[in-house]
C-alpha cells in the first residue's frame, strides 16, 4: 500500500463538521471497546455488528457512513489484538490494555470506499454522508494522477495542529530497483553521532528537540500566561501544538531521508536490536535518546530493505562496544571512553567505529550460520507505514493561494 497525503482547504464551518467527524468515529470506537470489555468472547466479527446496533440506537451516529463505523470498530479490534498478542509473547513489563480515547488534537477518521468522492482532476474532494462536509480543495495532489481511482482502498481524515489533511491509501506494490555496490555495513547509533559505520564515516546528529527549546519554552509561556477558557489561550495552545509538529516533522524527514541514502548504499546493513523503552529509563539521558529516535531511524531502515530488497539485520547489543573488533579480546571501558585502545593486541580506534566493525561481523557470523539457501528475513516484514506514509522526494505542485473563506 501506498499512502499519499494532501491538506484540505475549507470554511470554518466545514471544519467544524469534520470535528464532529472525528467525533463520532471516535465514539464508535470506544463504543466497541466497552462492548468488548462487558462481553466475554466478543471477536472482530461481532464488534462490526454492533454498529449496526450503534447506529439505530443513536440517531446522530447514522450521519457517519456505515463503512467509516466499520473501520473505527476494527481499529477498536486492532488494539485488543495487539493486547493478546503481547499476552501470548509474554512481552515483559504493561502489555498493552486497550484504552479509550481521548479528545485530543490530533484524531482522525476513515473512510473506506464508500462517503467520498474524489474529482476528476484530483484537485477536490466531496464527502456525501449524512455529514455533508461538502467539497474540500487539495494541496500536494500532484502523485494521485499516476493512479487509477479503483486503487484507492482507504481515505482517512486527519486532525493536526496545524490544519486538515487527507491521507489515500493505494493498493499499489512498490518494487524499486537496486545496485550492487559490493558494500556491507554495520551501524552504531549515539548521542554524539546519529551513527558511526564500519567504514568509519559519520553522520552528525541534528537535535532538532533541543535546538527548538528556546521557542518551545516561549510558546509555553505564552499558554500558561492566558486565561484558562479564553480564545487567546486556545491560540496560545495552537502555536505551541504547531511548534511541536514542526520538530517532528524535521525529525521524521531526517530519518526517512538518512535510511533511504544509508540503504542504497549498501548491500547488507547491520544494527543494533536496542530496547530504547529501557534506555529512556536513564533520566539523564532520557531527553537526547528520545530526540535521536532511533526507533523511527530502525524503522524506516527496515522499511526501505524491503523495497529495496536489502537485508537489515538485527544483532544482539551485548559487548559490541567492549569488545575488540581485531582480537576479540573484551576491553573495559567506561562510557566517557571515546578511543578504543586493546592492551592485548595494540589496536587503536574511534570508540563508536569498533562498535560498527563488531555489529557487522556478528550479523556476517548469523548469516554463515544458516542452511545453504535461506534468506535473513528483514526485522519486521510485516510492519507497513501506512498511517504517515514516505515524505515525498519531490515538492507539490503549489499554486496560488486564495484567501480563507469565512
Amino acid at each position: 500500500m501506498l499512502v499519499f497525503e494532501a491538506k484540505l482547504r475549507g470554511t470554518n464551518e466545514q471544519y467544524a463538521i469534520l470535528d464532529e467527524m472525528i467525533r463520532t468515529a471516535r465514539f464508535v470506537r470506544n463504543s466497541c471497546l466497552r462492548y468488548w470489555m462487558d462481553n466475554k468472547g466478543v471477536n472482530k466479527y461481532d464488534l462490526n455488528k454492533y454498529c449496526r446496533v450503534l447506529r439505530e440506537q443513536f440517531e446522530w451516529c447514522k450521519k457517519l457512513s456505515a463503512q467509516a463505523c466499520q473501520a473505527s470498530a476494527e481499529r477498536a479490534w486492532s488494539a485488543i489484538a495487539r493486547f493478546f498478542d503481547n499476552c501470548k509473547k509474554k512481552v515483559p513489563g504493561k502489555k498493552g490494555f486497550p484504552k479509550f480515547r481521548k479528545h485530543q488534537t490530533h484524531g482522525s477518521v476513515e473512510y473506506k470506499v464508500d462517503g467520498w468522492v474524489l474529482s476528476d482532476d484530483r484537485l477536490t474532494i466531496t464527502f456525501r454522508d449524512g455529514f455533508k462536509a461538502g467539497n474540500f480543495k487539495m494541496w500536494g495532489t500532484r502523485d494521485l494522477h499516476f493512479y487509477q481511482k479503483e486503487q484507492i482502498k482507504r481515505v482517512r481524515v486527519v486532525r493536526r495542529a496545524d490544519g486538515y489533511y487527507v491521507q489515500f491509501s493505494i493498493n499499489q506494490e512498490r518494487n524499486e530497483h537496486h545496485e550492487p555496490t559490493n558494500r556491507m555495513v554495520g551501524i552504531d547509533v549515539g548521542l554524539n553521532h546519529f551513527y558511526t559505520d564500519s567504514d568509519g564515516n559519520k553522520v552528525e546528529n541534528p537535535r532538532f528537540l533541543r535546538k527548538a527549546e528556546k521557542a518551545l519554552k516561549k510558546a509555553q509561556k505564552r499558554v500558561s500566561r492566558r486565561s484558562k477558557g479564553s480564545k487567546n489561550r486556545l491560540k496560545a495552545i495552537k502555536q505551541l501544538g504547531r511548534t511541536h509538529l514542526k520538530v517532528s516533522r524535521r525529525r521524521k524527514d531526517f530519518a526517512v531521508k538518512t535510511a533511504r541514502a544509508l540503504v542504497q548504499s549498501a548491500d547488507l546493513v547491520a544494527i543494533e536490536d536496542l530496547k530504547v523503552r529501557n534506555m529512556v529509563k536513564n533520566h539523564h539521558l532520557a531527553k537526547s535518546i528520545s530526540d535521536a529516535s532511533w526507533t523511527l531511524f530502525r524503522q524506516w531502515l527496515e522499511y526501505f530493505g524491503k523495497v529495496f530488497d536489502v537485508p537489515v539485520i538485527a544483532v544482539a547489543p551485548h559487548y559490541t562496544s567492549q569488545d575488540c573488533s581485531n582480537c576479540g579480546q573484551e576491553v573495559k571501558k567506561a562510557l566517557s571512553t571515546r578511543t578504543h585502545k586493546c592492551p592485548h593486541c595494540g589496536y587503536l580506534d574511534d570508540r563508536d567505529i569498533n562498535a560498527a566493525i563488531n555489529i557487522l561481523m556478528k550479523a556476517l557470523q548469523g548469516l554463515a550460520q544458516l542452511p545453504r539457501g535461506t534468506r535473513k528475513v528483514t526485522p519486521g516484514d510485516e510492519m507497513t507505514l501506512c498511517l504517515d506514509g514516505e515524505t515525498q522526494k519531490s515538492k507539490v505542485a503549489r499554486r496560488a493561494r486564495n484567501p480563507r473563506q469565512r
